[in-house]
């Protein structure tokens, strides 16, 4: 209820916006849709819920208590630019849609027994609206919508910490709701690492600009470089997305907030960084970026010596590769977060920003983009050689 609350309150607020069809964009009205039926699609309409993640993706569903769901919302049969051709029902339509299927999803919980199989699919509708409520925020971000949130505050440098050598177990252990691309557990050696405390900050970053970091390619990987080229040719860019004004007049960073021109703290962290841009940014610190198991390790275990994440979320080196025991999960096929066909090419990203629901604050949490994404509330930290 909670969840749907949000979504909620947040659909109106982007009445009258101009939303353009791209990679980083998606209508808010069919979000919201989509959201309840993904919902009504693996519960309402699932006879087959009560066998959890074994369910078959392709199992009989009964008909939705809105004929037209399936043509509109179901991203099997529209794809994501065509979304933008369709008729959509009005806003009040998709509202009345909300209110019913979560009302019929809550009656089906209350007759639901209070174990991990049969919750399996309510758990998952909620960390997916969930999900599209942070996609949600960072649309608006995106096209320049007003919402009234404020940043974190500006936090005290605090020295690297370093961390011993250690095993540590990555991924998830077969119990309660599990995203796929955590599965499954499984024991890393890590040796001793040194990482940051915090993301890089602003006046970290104005030093790489003013250092020429745009402008040097010894820095950047080639694909990086190809990609900065671009920007700088369309853009031209000089410093992370949504930044007008950054470096070398008065060392300021003037970025767009949810439309709005801000000022930001020389002590807040770095965001809208690609992962292009973090790497280069490692490169010419002569530091690196971490690995996921090195961010995880050092959230867990180095929080008492000052580890703070939370503000932003944060690349790490790895490439999103399948753990051993991965099994991709039916229902990421209808949604944006399908692990596999990112294998091999997604960057891994851990931890949460202020923009993450608090349901999804788990330093565990596996999420991935594509290395040149830069829309969402993205930053990182570095780690010595």
């Amino acid at each position: 209820m909670d969840a749907r609350n949000h979504t909620l309150q947040l659909l109106p607020l982007f009445e009258g916006a101009q939303v353009p069809c791209a990679e980083d964009t998606e209508l808010p009205l069919w979000v919201a849709g989509h959201i309840a039926w993904l919902a009504e699609y693996w519960i309402g309409r699932n006879p087959q819920r009560m066998l959890g993640a074994a369910c078959p993706g392709e199992a009989v569903r009964l008909a939705s208590i809105e004929p037209n769901a399936d043509a509109w919302f179901n991203p099997a049969l529209v794809a994501h630019d065509v979304r933008w051709q369709l008729e959509l029902p009005a806003v009040d339509n998709v509202r009345a849609f909300l209110l019913e299927t979560l009302e019929s999803t809550l009656e089906l919980l209350d007759k639901t027994p209070d174990e991990d199989t049969a919750l399996h699919f309510f758990r998952m509708a909620l960390f997916h609206e969930e999900l599209r409520r942070e996609q949600l925020m960072v649309l608006a971000q995106t096209v320049g919508v007003a919402l009234p949130i404020d940043l974190p505050m500006g936090m005290q440098a605090r020295d690297a910490i370093l961390v011993p050598a250690a095993a540590w177990v990555l991924g998830a252990e077969p119990s309660g709701f599990v995203f796929d691309v955590e599965k499954w557990a499984h024991e890393v050696q890590v040796p001793e690492f040194e990482i940051d405390a915090q993301p890089v900050n602003w006046s970290q970053y104005i030093e790489f600009v003013d250092e020429g970091g745009y402008d040097r390619q010894e820095f950047w990987q080639p694909e990086g470089w190809s990609w900065l080229q671009k920007q700088a040719a369309a853009e031209g860019r000089r410093g992370p997305r949504h930044v007008e004004q950054i470096g070398t007049a008065g060392g300021a960073v003037r970025q767009m907030l949810f439309g709005k021109p801000t000022r930001m703290s020389g002590s807040q962290c770095a965001m809208h960084v690609s992962w292009w841009e973090a790497d280069a940014y490692a490169r010419w610190s002569q530091r690196r970026l971490p690995t996921e198991v090195e961010w995880e390790m050092a959230a867990h275990a180095a929080h008492r010596q000052g580890f703070r994440w939370g503000e932003v979320r944060e690349w790490t080196a790895g490439t999103l590769r399948p753990w051993p025991g991965f099994a991709a999960d039916a229902w990421t096929r209808h949604t944006d977060f399908e692990a596999e066909p990112n294998f091999g090419v997604a960057r891994v990203q851990r931890g949460a920003s202020f923009a993450t629901p608090p349901r999804l604050h788990d330093a565990r949490m596996r999420r991935f983009a594509l290395p040149h994404r830069d829309d969402a509330f993205v930053g990182f930290r570095t780690c010595s050689f």
